[in-house]
Order: structure tokens, then C-alpha cells, then sequence
């Protein structure tokens, strides 16, 4: 297991303005993304008001979107270098008691 929120002191200045190049186009894989999860957000609505129980397809979907989210998260934020893929990756997210 890998923690993604990690402190680094290193930083590499040509990375920075990759960075920026590299966040428009994660930015746009990101909002498509989440404009198809949201639509899903809206049917999954629908399908628990009308049948109460929900659909795994479509929870599986947003939940997919949401780990594509933090997987990118980290760098978009300037916490490391390591560039995440440009196509989403199933990053599994625990809570910590």
C-alpha cells in the first residue's frame, strides 16, 4: 500500500512548468469524467427512488471517478513529481480509525 499525501522536499523546477501543461489535460479527462458520473449520480437517484435498491454499475462508476480524482489529486496540488496516467486507475481508499 502506497500513501499518496506524502511530504517530499525535492522538487524539480522544469517539472513545475510540465506541471501545468500536464494539469490542463488531466482537468479536462477529469471534468468529462465527472460530467458522466454526474448524470449517473442523477440515475442512480431515480433508480433508488423507484426500485429502493441501487445499481452496482452505476455506484461503481462514480466511485471509480471519485479514485480517479485523489489518484491526481497529489500532484495537481504540488505535493510530488511523480505524474499520475492520463487515464483513470483503480486507486482503492481506506479511512483510517
Amino acid at each position: 500500500m502506497t500513501q499518496l499525501f506524502v511530504y517530499e522536499k525535492e522538487a524539480g523546477r522544469i517539472e513545475l512548468f510540465i506541471r501545468i501543461i500536464y494539469s490542463i489535460i488531466l482537468s479536462i479527462v477529469l471534468s468529462i469524467y465527472g460530467f458522466i458520473a454526474g448524470i449517473c449520480l442523477l440515475i442512480q437517484f431515480f433508480v433508488v427512488l423507484i426500485l429502493g435498491r441501487r445499481s452496482m454499475g452505476l455506484s461503481d462508476f462514480v466511485k471509480g471517478y471519485l479514485e480517479y480524482y485523489v489518484h491526481i489529486l497529489p500532484y495537481t496540488s504540488f505535493m510530488t513529481d511523480t505524474r499520475p496516467g492520463i487515464l483513470p486507475k483503480s486507486v482503492t481508499i481506506y479511512e483510517e480509525e
